[in-house]
């Protein structure tokens, strides 16, 4: 990762270990950081303009959250996507999308629509840019779109704890131009079913968009392990 990328972007009502955990995990979770690469306290500290002791802190808060490792002698390295943990957070995803698909589908409103089509027509304007981190980013919108509109804050809170994992995920399945396509026809597809009422559709369409990402996903991993 080059240094120039990696900025503190300072919040007077934040310590400041915690602004530098904020930017070393969003480093970590848009890719700037890539899995295996080795997190070196002084050299962090130096990109940073700060002292080793929020860097060390902020390493430890991000050990806890699974997105860092330590390794015996050789100390702390961003943490490998798996086969095992992609599936284990996918499988709690998917069940969350589908009864979010099928909750929005009966509680849909005014309000609710206009968010959803523009959600939509946001991220199908990001797939035409080829920006993988845009097209990540309108993924997530479209997808708030359709919890926001369940109107269930419970479901909403426990989607929002899993969000940093998941956009792990999301990264690496939006960086298959391939899949782009397919992509954009699910969101269609996911959008004509819960505005014409069809549940059962909706959670279909949800359940069979998430099982397609998680194919992708593995695909690259076992690629990229062929490699090592």
């Amino acid at each position: 990762m080059s240094s120039d990328k990696l900025k503190v972007n300072v919040n007077e009502y934040l310590p400041l270990r915690d602004v530098v955990f904020n930017t070393l995990r969003q480093a970590i979770i848009t890719g700037e950081f890539v899995p295996g690469e080795r997190l070196m306290e002084i050299a962090l500290a130096n990109r940073l303009g700060v002292s080793r002791t929020p860097v060390r802190e902020a390493i430890r808060k991000l050990e806890l959250e699974g997105l860092v490792v330590m390794i015996p002698r050789k100390g702390a390295e961003v943490a490998r996507i798996t086969e095992k943990d992609l599936r284990d957070v996918l499988e709690v995803r998917s069940s969350l999308e589908e009864l979010a698909a099928g909750l929005a589908t009966e509680r849909l409103d005014d309000d609710s629509r206009e968010k959803i089509k523009t959600a939509l027509d946001n991220f199908r304007e990001a797939i035409t840019t080829g920006d993988n981190p845009r097209i990540a980013d309108c993924d997530v919108e479209f997808h708030d779109a359709v919890f926001e509109a369940t109107k269930n804050k419970r479901l909403i809170q426990i989607i929002n704890n899993l969000r940093e994992q998941i956009y792990r995920y999301r990264l690496e399945y939006v960086k298959d131009t391939e899949y782009h396509a397919v992509l954009m026809k699910e969101h269609e597809e996911l959008v004509d079913a819960m505005f014409s009422g069809d549940k059962k559709g909706a959670q279909e369409i949800m359940k069979r968009h998430i099982d397609n990402q998680e194919e992708t996903v593995i695909k690259k991993i076992q690629e990229e392990e062929k490699r090592a």
